[in-house]
């Protein structure tokens, strides 16, 4: 089994586990690899397992009644996919590209972090980031002009990729349709609204990814914050 720093017991501890905190995450963890579009978890299915992404994205979304798809997160290394906790999960995980993800049994991995205060901590600042990520999406799709979210949405990815490491350009690896569905815009708005900022010189658009170029000093980003 790996012990790299891309494993997802040691990307969640990061420096918060002792020894045996770790070791006990890491012989509970069964690493999976899963293709790109590959299905990890559905909605309404009931968790007998819990997951926690190593490497690549995942986008977790929900079918709406009338057939469309919200993305509700994209979630990186070191997340858990769901709350391990859940009963049954209220959506559905997919492989953005290459993911590498552990498998936890939840009733056991329940009961390790119900014994370990360090882990309970992670957890807890783990949902409260998830609640604010959630808060300010619904701000975005209720309030936010089409520019308005799509910058918000570019500089809020970069921002939490950077914790994985500086990069630059900021990688995509999502299609346009995944962030036009977690924007609630649709794709042809999308595409024309990222060549509007491109247009307009704070952003340019690269191979897989792009280049903030000062759009974080627009008062598309400003004026929200």
């Amino acid at each position: 089994m790996p012990r790299t720093a891309t494993f997802f017991p040691t990307l969640f501890c990061g420096e918060s586990c002792d020894g045996r905190e770790l070791a006990e995450l890491q012989r509970l963890a069964t690493p999976l690899a899963f293709h790109a579009g590959q299905t990890i978890f559905s909605e309404d299915e009931r968790a007998e397992s819990a997951f926690g992404l190593s490497r690549g994205v995942v986008r977790l979304y929900k079918m709406l009644p009338d057939g469309r798809r919200q993305v509700v997160a994209f979630a990186q290394p070191s997340d858990f996919l769901a709350m391990p906790l859940v009963d049954r999960f209220s959506f559905s995980a997919e492989a953005v590209g290459e993911a590498s993800v552990c498998q936890f049994p939840r009733e056991e991995l329940k009961r390790f972090i119900q014994s370990s205060p360090n882990v309970m901590c992670l957890l807890i600042e783990f949902a409260t980031r998830e609640l604010e990520t959630a808060q300010e999406q619904l701000m975005l799709l209720g309030n936010a002009s089409a520019e308005e979210k799509v910058a918000a949405f570019l500089v809020g990815w970069r921002n939490r990729i950077a914790d994985l490491g500086p990069s630059q350009p900021v990688p995509l690896p999502m299609r346009r349709q995944d962030i036009a569905d977690f924007l609630g815009l649709q794709l042809e708005t999308v595409s024309r609204t990222l060549a509007k900022l491109e247009e307009r010189n704070v952003i340019r658009i690269v191979p897989n990814g792009v280049l903030l170029t000062g759009l974080e000093q627009t008062a598309l980003v400003t004026a929200r914050h």
